[in-house]
Parts: structure tokens; sequence; C-alpha cells
């Protein structure tokens, strides 16, 4: 099949920075291309080239900016040539444009979160209309999925199903040389260490995280957390840093850890937390921290539930905006090793059999391919 990925083009393709739904199409498409004609399109980007081909790969970046410029752009390049699909990224509101001008095509939104067909972003039914124009939509999770089917009857019909995944090379266990290495470097050597990474916004539940630590130091002395993520609101984050201080439990504020040494990042923890407040239509880090072997806490919300599997592979809080619940499962990984140690390994098998990146891009072409 030849395929055509649309990037939102807020973030260039591979993002240098950030940008997990770039990071999930630039994973995905690398690995379709074994099998199918792949290109992506995205915005330009100092120090990209405007056209990159590699090992079968063929990435176009256009200008971006205000007024639909970046669309256009995209259209523009696109001029004659025709797809079996045009894969359009968590951009609901580009699926009209981009039908008006491929009349004939076959396209799919792959949604990565409910942020652009819900308010403010889109009404009801405003959103039942763009995705109308789909012919499938594609959902990160089962959760996702079921939510979609829900609020949007009448399309549930197109509704699929994909999971995301993990480099299974890039987030790997470590080594006890390695793992000491890392925690060497970070000062956690000797302490019970727990890490949190995402974004510092309000919906990532840092604060109960942080109320949680302050009840686990109790039962386990030196418990140390760190916190890896780019800075969301400054005065987001200087309310973090008061909570931190008043907790008196010792936190770190790592700031944007790029991806490439997050991989190491995960050997440092003892257990990973992903406190999650909103509804989470996946959870990408947790499947990276598995993978990596790092025992899991993370909140039943969302697609995270589809994710870990309470007791065998993670630790599932029901009543995540607790901090006495957070609390009494880190202090569960903390108290009992033997076992944290063996969740975590049914965890990292886990990953390897149903979330690896190849995993991904089979089904999603599979999919495309059963609806041409």
């Amino acid at each position: 099949m030849r395929i055509a990925i649309i990037a939102p083009g807020e973030i260039p393709v591979p993002p240098r920075v950030g940008g997990s739904v770039e990071h999930c199409i630039a994973e995905i498409a690398k690995r379709m291309v074994a099998s199918h004609q792949v290109t992506v399109y995205s915005r330009r980007s100092p120090g990209y080239s405007s056209v990159t081909r590699k090992g079968g790969l063929t990435i176009v970046r256009v200008p971006s900016g205000k007024g639909g410029r970046y669309l256009r752009g995209v259209l523009s390049t696109i001029g004659g040539k025709t797809f079996d699909w045009i894969q359009i990224d968590n951009r609901p509101s580009f699926i009209p444009t981009v039908r008006r001008a491929f009349p004939r095509s076959r396209i799919a939104i792959f949604l990565h979160s409910t942020t652009f067909v819900t308010p403010p972003k889109a009404s009801r039914g405003n959103g039942s209309r763009l995705l109308a124009h789909a012919n499938l939509i594609v959902a990160n999770s089962r959760s996702l999925a079921a939510w979609l089917r829900s609020m949007f009857p009448g399309l549930k019909h197109k509704v699929r199903y994909v999971p995301l995944g993990v480099d299974l090379t890039e987030f790997r266990m470590p080594t006890q040389g390695q793992k000491q290495a890392v925690r060497n470097a970070y000062g956690a050597s000797g302490k019970f260490s727990v890490l949190f990474a995402g974004r510092l916004v309000p919906d990532k539940g840092v604060p109960v995280l942080l109320k949680a630590m302050e009840l686990v130091s109790r039962s386990v002395p030196g418990a140390k957390l760190y916190i890896a993520g780019g800075a969301g609101k400054r005065a987001y984050v200087r309310r973090l840093k008061g909570i931190a201080a008043a907790s008196r439990v010792p936190v770190r504020f790592l700031g944007y850890v790029p991806r490439k040494r997050m991989t190491q990042l995960y050997w440092l923890a003892d257990c990973f937390v992903c406190p999650s407040q909103g509804k989470e239509a996946f959870g990408l880090v947790n499947v990276e921290a598995m993978a990596s072997g790092t025992p899991c806490v993370a909140s039943s919300n969302g697609g995270i539930r589809e994710i870990i599997r309470h007791g065998r592979t993670g630790r599932l809080v029901a009543r995540y905006r607790s901090p006495h619940a957070f609390a009494e499962q880190i202090t569960a990984v903390a108290r009992n090793r033997k076992m944290a140690a063996a969740m975590a390994l049914r965890a990292r098998e886990d990953v390897v059999r149903r979330f690896g990146w190849s995993s991904t891009a089979a089904r999603l072409a599979g999919i495309y391919q059963a609806n041409r």
C-alpha cells in the first residue's frame, strides 16, 4: 500500500523536544516501510532538510504558520500523488479540507486523545461533523475507542483500536552494574527512589504524588522523589515546588529530559508512578517503565487499565485522587522487594508480547489492508 501520514504540524517529525504524537508517527512509519510505501508530511524546522529519505521512509517538511498555512503546504506538496490511505494524526479539523482535495481517497484519523473532539476545541456536534468525513477513526486504546463509540454512536462502525508501543531494544532491563551506575549518578544509591515522568500540568496529578510521598516517608525512611518533565506554566511549577518544600520529602526536579536519556532514567527508580487525574487515553510512560524493568504504580484510569494488570504487572490505584491510596501502593512496593522484582519481570514479558512498535505498525497496516 501507499500511505501518507499528515502530522499535526506544531512539532517536526521526528521531534527534538516532547511531541509524543510525532514520536509515535516516526516509530510507526519507520516500521511500516518494511512492507509499504510511507510518506510523512510534517512541519519544516531549522536543522531538518525539506525532504528526508531513510530506509524507505520519506519525510516531507513544509512551512507552518497561522491561517492554515501548514495544511495548505501539505496539500500543495502532495499535489497529484495518489495514496491508498491518508492518515491524519490528532487533528480532526484537517479532515474536511483533505477530503475536498482528495474526494476518492480513503482517509483515517488517528486519535491520541479526546482533546480535539471535545470543548473547547470542538463541540460534540462539530466533532461529529469533522469525524464523519473520515473512512476510519483509529483510537490508541480500547478505552478511547469505547468513549468515541459512546460519544458519536452514528460513527461507531468506523472506530478501530490500535495500541501504541515501545522500542524494546532502547527501553530494556539493565544489568545490575548499569542500574547501580545510574543510581550513583543521581544520588539515589541506598535510598528508595520514586520517579514521575510527564508534562507538569494539572491533569498529570503531581500534587497527589507529592502528598503521597510525605505519607510514604513515614514508613520508608530516606524515600526520595524524582520529577522529570518539561515545565508547564511557571506559576504551576512554582506551586509544585512549594508543595514539595512543605512536604519535607527530598524531591528533585529534573526538568525536561530528552527521550534518549529517559531510557536510563527509568533505571534509577525503585518505583515509577503515574498519578494521572484526567482521562489518560493510553499512558505511554507506563509501557516504557515496564519495558525498563521498573515496577509501576498508576491510576486506574482510561487506557492505563489496559496496560497494567493489578498485582501481576503493576499496581493500580482505584481512588486515584487520594494521596493515601497512592501511598499505600507505593509502600507495598517498597516493603516487598521480592514481589516488586517478580512483578517487574512479568511486566517486561507482557510488554514484549503486546506493545512493541512492530506490532503496532502491523496491526495498523492490517486494518488499512482489510478496509481498502
